[in-house]
């Protein structure tokens, strides 16, 4: 499914247990990886870069918390911890090993 970022300003935002978390104000982007990375819920446009950490810290939401997005924004309550990804050969490694313990052991 794709949306167009534009569309995502403004929408209200909502965690499983129908909670309202505010209105999407800004969206931080990673350019160098082409990710969405966090959603604010209030503006970051203030005066100090304290005020701008704790906007970050208290009022945002990460992207890869985002559950559902269609007409609300739907998103984890949990803290989802950060992981990165294995790389291909370390994939195969594991799932064959997984396959051998799997179906040698009795």
């Amino acid at each position: 499914m794709s949306v167009k970022l534009s569309k995502l300003f403004g929408m209200d935002v909502y965690d499983f247990e129908a909670g309202y978390k505010g209105k999407v104000y800004d969206i931080i982007i990673n350019l160098e990886k082409g990710k969405l990375e966090t959603i604010t819920t209030e503006p970051l446009k203030v005066k100090t870069k304290s005020d701008a950490k704790k906007i970050l810290a208290e009022k945002s939401i990460p992207y890869r918390n985002v559950k559902s997005v269609k007409d609300i924004i739907i998103v984890s309550s949990r803290e989802i911890p950060f992981t990165e990804q294995p790389k291909e050969e370390e994939k195969e490694n594991t799932a064959s090993s997984q396959l051998r313990y799997k179906y040698s052991r009795r």
